[in-house]
């Protein structure tokens, strides 16, 4: 199926850009990763919206150093595995500016990744343009939804490929 056929891309949304709604994404990401380091996963580890809905898709927990702060900041993201690798999409449902935690890992690439209870120090890189290639249709195989955020902003949304740190 082409991931840009109308039956996947739905139209934006009205307001997305409006300031209040990445206000509603930080404080309901917060609460996920409270719940989900809370339970170990138990709860907070499927995304149910849209196109998972009602089965869900996987959800990781990323922490990375804050490039101001350099304090730990932690964000669940949906993913896909591609062999011993992680892959995460910095779309932000759509958002125009790249999400916080990307311009983190640009400043420093070491991360941790927590799987329900399993956690693991990661090195993150952007896709370059043969691996976004590649991992494109996979993420939007995975939730079609990606492929709406893309017509909704102007920017490359980054695909991440985190490898285990050595």
């Amino acid at each position: 199926m082409d991931p840009m056929s109308s039956d996947i891309v739905k139209p934006k949304p009205e307001g997305l850009d409006k300031p209040y709604v990445g206000k509603i994404i930080k404080t309901m990401s917060k609460v996920n990763v409270v719940v989900y380091r809370w339970t170990g996963g138990l709860l907070g580890s499927k995304w149910r919206v849209g196109a998972a809905f009602p089965w869900g898709v996987p959800v990781l927990l990323l922490t990375t150093i804050g490039r101001k702060s350099g304090e730990p900041r932690t964000a669940p993201l949906l993913f896909i595995e591609d062999g011993s690798n992680v892959i995460v999409v910095g779309s932000q449902g759509g958002l125009p500016k790249d999400p916080l935690w990307y311009k983190n890992l640009v400043a420093n690439p070491h991360c941790e990744v927590q799987i329900k209870r399993r956690k693991t120090k990661m090195v993150a890189h952007t896709a370059n343009p043969e691996e976004r290639a590649r991992l494109w249709p996979k993420l939007v195989a995975h939730y079609a939804d990606f492929a709406s955020y893309e017509t909704w902003t102007d920017r490359v949304i980054p695909v991440v490929i985190l490898e285990p740190a050595a």
